[in-house]
C-alpha cells in the first residue's frame, strides 16, 4: 500500500514534472498525476528559450538536455517593420549565453529519466487526497473550475505556428525576430553550436492562419523566407506544423485552502520575449522554497503559506504580461505615426546603453 501523499500535482508537463523533482528533494511525498498521452503519429515541434535561472535550476536536478538538444544564443538580432533593429551579445553581457533554446521532447525526456530514479515521487493515473493540490494542467485546466477560480482572458487576435526548418546557412547561435504588418516571426537556433536548424514561431493574424496553414511545404518555405528576407538561405521545412491561439491570461486567485496554482494554469503572456516557460519554472521553484522554509507547525496547504508564494510570483508575471502586452500592441498598430514612432523607439533603444543592458539582464534571469 502506498504511503500518504504530502503534495498532489495535477499535470505532468514540464512545469509539473519540475516541481515535483524540487519536493522531492525536500523530502515530501509526491504524486503526479500523468497528463493523457499525444495522439499516435504526432510529434511535438515546440522549442523554448530558457534563461540562466532556468537552466541552473535544471542542471540541479540532473534534467537538463544535452548540448545537441539546448543550443546556447550567443547573439540576438530584433528588426522592426521599417529599419528599426535592436542586437543583443552575450559577450557585451559578459554572459555564457543570452538563453538557450531546448528542444521540448528532450527536455521532457530527461525530466522524465530524473523522475524514475525518484522514489518520493509516485506517477498517477488519476488525482489522490494530499495535503496540496498543486494544479500544473496548463491554460486549459479543468480543475481551476473545481476551486471556483475565474480565469482572466484577452485573446490576441493572432495565432501561433510553429515548425522546424532545416536551413542552407548555419544559424552561427544566432536568435532571430522580425516585426512586421502585425505578425511577429521569430527563427530559433537549434542543433547544438554548429547546426543549421532553426525552430519557427510566427505570430500571425487569425484571418491568414488558416491560409498558411494550408499552403504545401514548398509554398510555406518560400513565405517563410521572404518574411524573413532569406537570412538563413534556403528553408526546409523539417516537421509538420502545429497551431494556436495567443492570449493574456491570469487566474483572479491563484491559492486557497489546500491548492494552489503554477504555470499556464495560473497566467500565459504573449511568446515574442519566449518568457512563458521560464515564468512557470520561476512559480515551481518559488513555491519549493517556501515550502521548504515553512514553520514546522504549519501544514504544505496552510493558505497564508501559499499566499506568500502567490504575492511574490504576482508582481512577476504582471510586470512580464504588461510588457509583452504592450508590445504585441504597439506593433499591431499599421497606422502613422504608430510605424515610425516604434522604429525610433528601438533604434534609440539600441543606443540606450545601461537601459539596454538592464533589460537584457532581465530577460537572462540575472536579476
Amino acid at each position: 500500500m502506498s504511503l500518504p501523499l504530502d503534495v498532489c500535482i495535477r499535470g505532468a508537463g514540464i512545469v509539473g514534472r519540475t516541481l515535483a523533482l524540487l519536493l522531492a528533494r525536500e523530502r515530501l511525498r509526491v504524486g503526479l498525476v500523468q497528463s493523457p498521452a499525444p495522439p499516435v503519429g504526432h510529434s511535438d515541434v515546440r522549442a523554448y528559450a530558457l534563461n540562466a535561472r532556468s537552466k541552473s535550476m535544471l542542471e540541479a536536478l540532473r534534467a537538463w538536455p544535452d548540448a545537441a538538444h539546448a543550443t546556447a544564443v550567443l547573439g540576438m538580432e530584433v528588426h522592426g517593420d521599417d529599419g528599426g533593429q535592436v542586437n543583443f551579445q552575450a559577450a557585451q553581457e559578459q554572459a555564457d549565453a543570452l538563453a538557450w533554446i531546448v528542444d521540448v521532447p528532450a527536455l521532457e525526456q530527461r525530466l522524465a529519466d530524473a523522475l524514475r530514479y525518484q522514489p518520493q515521487v509516485e506517477l498517477l493515473a488519476e488525482p489522490q487526497p494530499a495535503p496540496l493540490t498543486v494544479v500544473c494542467e496548463g491554460r486549459a485546466s479543468a480543475t481551476r473550475a473545481e476551486f471556483n477560480v475565474a480565469f482572466d482572458v484577452n485573446q490576441y487576435a493572432q495565432v501561433a505556428i510553429a515548425a522546424r526548418f532545416d536551413c542552407e546557412k548555419p544559424h552561427g547561435q544566432v536568435a532571430r525576430q522580425w516585426f512586421a504588418d502585425g505578425d511577429i516571426l521569430a527563427l530559433l537556433p537549434m542543433g547544438g553550436a554548429a547546426g543549421n536548424s532553426a525552430a519557427l514561431v510566427w505570430s500571425v493574424q487569425e484571418a491568414r492562419a488558416s491560409a498558411l496553414m494550408a499552403l504545401t511545404a514548398a509554398e510555406f518555405e518560400a513565405r517563410v523566407e521572404q518574411a524573413c528576407a532569406q537570412a538563413l538561405g534556403k528553408l526546409t521545412l523539417a516537421s509538420e506544423r502545429a497551431a494556436w491561439p495567443l492570449q493574456l491570461a491570469r487566474a483572479q486567485r491563484w491559492c486557497g485552502p489546500g491548492w494552489v496554482l503554477a504555470g499556464d494554469a495560473a497566467h500565459t503572456v504573449h511568446p515574442l520575449a519566449g518568457q512563458g516557460l521560464n515564468l512557470g519554472l520561476a512559480d515551481a521553484e518559488t513555491l519549493a522554497t517556501e515550502l521548504r522554509g515553512r514553520e514546522y507547525w504549519r501544514s504544505v496547504g496552510d493558505v497564508k503559506l501559499l499566499r506568500r508564494y502567490e504575492r511574490s510570483r504576482k508582481a512577476a508575471v504582471l510586470a512580464m504580461g504588461l510588457a509583452t502586452d504592450g508590445l504585441q500592441q504597439l506593433f499591431a498598430r499599421h497606422e502613422e505615426p504608430w510605424t515610425a514612432l516604434r522604429n525610433w523607439g528601438m533604434r534609440g533603444f539600441e543606443l540606450s546603453g545601461p537601459l539596454k543592458h538592464w533589460v537584457a539582464r532581465q530577460a537572462m534571469g540575472k536579476l
